[in-house]
């Protein structure tokens, strides 16, 4: 075609007169890379930071899952690990490695961890402290803990040779039924209890209504024209059937996130822990170890139904953005610096031990000032955000309400320092929950409130 002839029709295509070829005319703007690899625990590494039975035997492998975005900015990359907790300097450790790995941010690698309790807690100050005191109590392994970040790093930059383009975002939901519950429940004389755990054998606290809970599973995906690429599902409750015997497991959501890859081979699935810092499987599981897969099964039946109910728009804008989020130290009775240094010297349980080291930790970090990062990915028709360690499922309803313009993935358990972070309600109903395992003083609900409003504003 001679030059004329060519910037005749483009004349026509730029005002409308003429309509370009199907097909591309631009190659697309996003690319996605996505990666796998193991991150199981060797025999005898502590589970649960040294709260249960350390590692006997493996029952199923645990592993990173992450996809990188590239295409908007700098990367960003999401990760999410089959382990109880990242903490503090390991979860710095963490971002800075990926980010490094796919040239990115740290701020840009919203990293979290599915929080099934027979797995890793990794928290490097923790343990170093512990092992200063020749503690009997172990957090984790920092030796492992280097060539785990070593292996997903290295991972999420080898999947960057494998990029693929991503032309629209889809967007799912179904309900799940019979699994979440919240650990508060009435009694029938009105009286208010927080003692509905994962596993719940007594009728009575069974037969309790569900409480708050989100029951919705949401699915966000990204494909090539009409070929599906990822998956990611995101659901509000503790991961746990059963647990504490040293048998290392990703339990009933990594296997429903294992049936349902089995169900989409050419889909990359992936599984997040929404906020459910009080919500477990309660009501719905007394221990027996026959109903995880039962629970399995349930999860993933509402993976295939937001998959069937997804929703495809063309990408358009795609937005980072990020709010630093800072929550106060505990100060209550057993809290303070010197009283948690003396239980970490005193203590005769090698747990006790350990949940000084991690408060010690904790305050570490909020002396030397530096905030959580709470990040948000906006895609416009669907939004990921990452809240901190055990949020309440309560923040996450109220994350969805402030963009009711599009679906709003929350993840759960980002930067896991604070422990349990509560409503205003718990603490005034004094939350037995509360006792331990919350390094957090009253006055965080507004705080994370303030922060989520700031980051997911459409600027």
């Amino acid at each position: 075609m001679n030059p004329t002839r060519r910037a005749a029709l483009a004349a026509l295509v730029a005002t409308g007169g003429l309509r370009p070829p199907l097909g591309r005319a631009d190659p697309p703007k996003l690319t996605l890379s996505t990666f796998q690899t193991e991150i199981t625990p060797p025999v005898g590494h502590p589970c649960m930071g040294g709260g249960v039975a350390p590692v006997k035997e493996v029952l199923d492998p645990l592993f990173a899952h992450g996809f990188v975005l590239r295409g908007a900015g700098k990367p960003v990359a999401f990760v999410a690990l089959d382990w109880c907790e990242v903490r503090n300097g390991a979860y710095d450790l963490f971002r800075e490695k990926v980010a490094k790995a796919v040239g990115t941010d740290p701020v840009r690698v919203l990293l979290c961890s599915l929080h099934q309790h027979d797995a890793p807690i990794a928290d490097l100050e923790a343990q170093q402290l512990l092992e200063r005191a020749k503690a009997k109590g172990a957090v984790c392994d920092l030796a492992f803990l280097d060539k785990a970040v070593g292996r997903v790093a290295d991972a999420a930059k080898d999947c960057l040779k494998d990029a693929k383009p991503v032309t629209h975002v889809g967007t799912g939901e179904a309900k799940v039924e019979k699994v979440a519950s919240n650990r508060r429940w009435t009694d029938a004389d009105g009286k208010v209890h927080y003692n509905r755990m994962s596993a719940t054998r007594d009728p009575k606290v069974r037969d309790a209504g569900e409480g708050t809970i989100d029951p919705l599973l949401k699915t966000l995906s990204f494909w090539d024209g009409d070929t599906p690429l990822l998956g990611l599902s995101a659901y509000a409750t503790h991961p746990m059937s059963y647990y504490g015997k040293g048998g290392v497991t990703a339990d009933f959501v990594g296997l429903a996130r294992k049936l349902r890859q089995a169900d989409t081979p050419g889909v990359f699935q992936m599984y997040a822990s929404g906020c459910s810092g009080n919500v477990t499987a309660g009501k719905y599981n007394d221990g027996d170890p026959a109903n995880r897969p039962v629970l399995a099964d349930r999860v993933r039946t509402a993976m295939t139904a937001a998959w069937k109910a997804t929703r495809r728009v063309p990408v358009g804008e795609v937005a980072f953005r990020s709010v630093p989020l800072t929550l106060a130290a505990r100060t209550s009775a057993g809290f303070s610096e010197a009283e948690l240094a003396k239980r970490l010297a005193d203590d005769p349980r090698p747990f006790g031990q350990c949940l000084a080291a991690l408060g010690l930790s904790w305050r570490k970090r909020c002396d030397a000032g530096r905030p959580i990062d709470l990040p948000v990915l906006d895609l416009g028709a669907a939004v990921v955000a990452l809240l901190p360690a055990e949020s309440y499922v309560e923040f996450q309803l109220a994350a969805q309400k402030r963009r009711p313009d599009a679906m709003v993935l929350v993840a759960g358990y980002g930067e896991c320092g604070p422990g349990y972070v509560p409503t205003e309600r718990a603490w005034e109903e004094k939350d037995g929950n509360l006792s331990d395992w919350c390094w957090v003083d009253p006055g965080s609900e507004k705080r994370v409130a303030d922060a989520v409003g700031k980051a997911l504003a459409r600027g």
